[in-house]
């Protein structure tokens, strides 16, 4: 997804603009810690306590020069209105949280308006579509067969949550202001891998394998994942 989201980067900023970064569910500051080290100004917002420590932690390994351009705020990501002003951002993600937001258009909408103009918008949630994949792959028949025609599903951590349709968030998008520019597939191949698996010796081939697929149709349409980028009008 890094190669994803740098592919689109690229494509729409001149190479060295050092670009104003929102990260909203930044989680342990993974892809925010990334983007500081390129060389952007880069906020995290969290709500979890114990996320925000660990960022923070990370962040104070980092040399002075990256420290400077990373600020850390906790706070829910459906208050970007408290925090920031409207057009404070080049590019706004929002990685792996709309899976635990109920109803996720206000929050869209939100993320949309802290959008400069032209700004991008990286979203990364269950495909709603692909939901049958996992059970089914892992010979779970009835689960597969549950699957087909819901948007509800049981993660990992055994929370119950909810996934995202594509049709569906392209028409978001462009209802808020930010149609759908580009779209992938993310853990095309590699869903059923459990956590904590050792990357195998081949890891480059495995990654190329998966950027291949993640832009090829039909493969991107039954990943685990959609990364959807859309573009601030």
């Amino acid at each position: 997804m890094a190669r994803q989201l740098d592919e689109q980067i690229v494509g729409r900023y001149p190479v060295g603009q050092r670009l104003r970064v929102l990260d909203v569910g930044m989680g342990q500051g993974t892809q925010a810690l990334r983007l500081a080290r390129a060389g952007h100004q880069v906020t995290g917002l969290e709500q979890d306590s114990t996320m925000v420590a660990a960022a923070r932690e990370a962040l104070s390994a980092e040399p002075e020069g990256i420290r400077e351009r990373m600020r850390i705020i906790e706070g829910d990501g459906r208050d970007t209105g408290v925090h920031f002003l409207p057009g404070s951002f080049d590019v706004v993600l929002c990685h792996g949280v709309l899976m635990y937001v109920e109803e996720p258009d206000p929050l869209l909408a939100g993320l949309a308006r802290m959008l400069a103009p032209g700004g991008l918008l990286s979203l990364l949630v269950r495909n709603g579509d692909a939901l049958a994949m996992r059970p089914g792959l892992a010979g779970d028949w009835a689960g597969a067969l549950g699957a087909f025609d819901t948007t509800a599903y049981r993660n990992r951590l055994g929370l119950d949550v909810r996934a995202d349709r594509l049709s569906t968030l392209t028409a978001t998008l462009a209802g808020i202001g930010a149609p759908l520019q580009a779209w992938y597939g993310v853990r095309v191949f590699t869903d059923t891998a459990s956590d904590g698996t050792e990357a195998p010796a081949d890891v480059e081939a495995l990654l190329a394998c998966e950027e291949r697929a993640g832009r090829t149709d039909p493969y991107r349409g039954v990943a685990a994942l959609l990364h959807l980028c859309g573009v601030r009008g």
